[in-house]
């Protein structure tokens, strides 16, 4: 398996093969996550000291913060695989 890697701002790179969801970080819920991430010692930050725009979770069970929207971060991971949301038939050929 090839990981697929993303750049998500700031010189920090994503393995998108090891990303389960993207979410705005702006619900209780997902404060919540954050939270137990951080308590746990499982939350990585990757604004560097900018504003939260993405939490992603991970396979691991760790929690990312990211400078990016998620539709940025998805969008770079659609690029990076030569496909589109638009034109499916550029995907991986199926």
């Amino acid at each position: 398996m090839v990981a697929e890697l993303v750049h998500i701002g700031f010189g920090n790179i994503l393995a998108m093969n090891k990303v389960i969801a993207i979410s705005s970080p702006n619900s209780a819920p997902t404060k919540r996550v954050v939270q137990e991430g951080r308590s746990r010692g499982f939350l990585i930050d990757m604004t560097n000291g900018r504003r939260t725009k993405a939490v992603i979770y991970t396979d691991s069970g760790h929690i990312i913060l990211a400078a990016l929207a998620p539709e940025t971060i998805s969008s770079r991971s659609m690029v990076t695989r030569g496909s589109s949301l638009l034109r499916p038939e550029l995907g991986d050929g199926d």
